[in-house]
């Protein structure tokens, strides 16, 4: 079929030719008289497969041409051409969509008008910035409209990486807080331990806490700090048995840890929901978290703590979805954004 370059458009004047291009792959926008009007996205791909010339002046022009063109007339067009061909490759119709999402997808079989669309589609590469904050925005407005974000994030070598992106409500058993001082704990630099056999074990049936060692239970200072507002134990220096307060440890923590109240704010969230969160070190993340007994079941999450407005780069998020899709877990964002903790579930996919 013959287009013509007009405008950063390309319009296929024969009303035959328009109405088969559009009616068998839902390309372009009709015009009046019978034309059509494509993208030059999409004149760039019927070029590649054969099915478009495309002329300017009177004159055929070059694929070479073409690409100069549309990459001159939209930013980053490359990277939405990658997504965007290999969305038509797998037998979507995707149309081109409007900020922030790159593209509108329609289940195989679907088209516009007949069937409701299945994906919102940002193109990304992985050159570009992680932004928490406009993510968690995106994944809202995607969300209300009761569709599913996907993320198609482009290397250097133009290989394609899908991840969904969908909002979590990680829940557990119903939640219970400590009730009254169960044991004293001594503070040991970064952590503190429970001595007493009896209330270690009691300590440890209440919620799971700490780490049986011998006869002894080992206290992360999150947990310490947690069961210390909430009065289940009362702590002391281990070298003088002098008792400590909350504001000392909490000090003392932020010393050793500078993003201590981060954490601590996402595990007691965890707690909240009756889940069971213990450190993640061993899987890259800052804690794994547990539906149920976790000397019986396995973690079903790995989650990892952000501050409001993070930003940071796309191949640190891969690196920890792919670590957490190889141990069979999901991976979850928790972000203290607004006075709340909201978590974001990214998951690699293939669609």
């Amino acid at each position: 079929m013959a287009g013509i370059l007009r405008d950063a458009r390309v319009l296929v004047e024969d009303p035959a030719e328009a109405s088969s291009l559009h009616n068998k792959g839902y390309y372009g926008e009709p015009v009046s008289g019978g034309g059509l009007r494509l993208s030059l996205l999409e004149a760039v791909y019927l070029v590649e497969t054969g099915r478009l010339a495309v002329e300017r002046d009177s004159a055929p022009l070059s694929m070479r041409a073409l690409v100069r063109a549309a990459a001159q007339a939209h930013g980053g067009f490359e990277i939405r051409y990658v997504v965007y061909r290999d969305l038509r490759q797998r037998g979507y119709v995707a149309i081109e969509g409007t900020p922030p999402a790159d593209f509108v997808v329609f289940p195989r079989g679907g088209a516009p008008k007949r069937t409701p669309a299945k994906y919102w589609v940002s193109a990304i590469s992985e050159r570009s910035v992680f932004d928490l904050d406009a993510l968690a925005d995106h994944l809202h407005r995607v969300s209300g409209i009761r569709k599913q974000l996907l993320l198609g994030i482009v290397d250097e070598e133009s290989d394609l990486t899908y991840y969904v992106v969908r909002e979590a409500e990680p829940r557990g058993r119903p939640p219970t807080a400590p009730a009254g001082r169960i044991a004293t704990a001594h503070l040991l630099e970064d952590r503190a331990m429970v001595v007493d056999e009896a209330e270690a074990q009691a300590l440890h049936a209440d919620g799971f806490y700490g780490k049986i060692v011998g006869r002894r239970v080992q206290l992360s200072l999150i947990e310490t700090a947690h069961l210390l507002k909430h009065g289940a134990i009362e702590l002391r220096n281990a070298d003088t048995d002098r008792k400590i307060a909350l504001p000392r440890l909490l000090a003392e923590a932020r010393r050793v840890q500078p993003d201590f109240d981060l954490r601590l704010r996402v595990y007691e969230d965890l707690k909240a929901r009756g889940i069971v969160a213990k450190t993640g070190f061993k899987y890259g993340s800052h804690f794994r978290a547990y539906e149920g007994d976790p000397d019986r079941t396995h973690a079903k999450y790995l989650v990892h703590a952000l501050p409001a407005k993070y930003r940071g780069m796309w191949p640190e998020v891969s690196r920890a979805v792919r670590l957490a899709h190889g141990v069979k877990k999901q991976f979850l964002l928790g972000t203290t954004a607004e006075g709340s903790v909201r978590y974001v579930k990214l998951e690699r996919v293939r669609p």
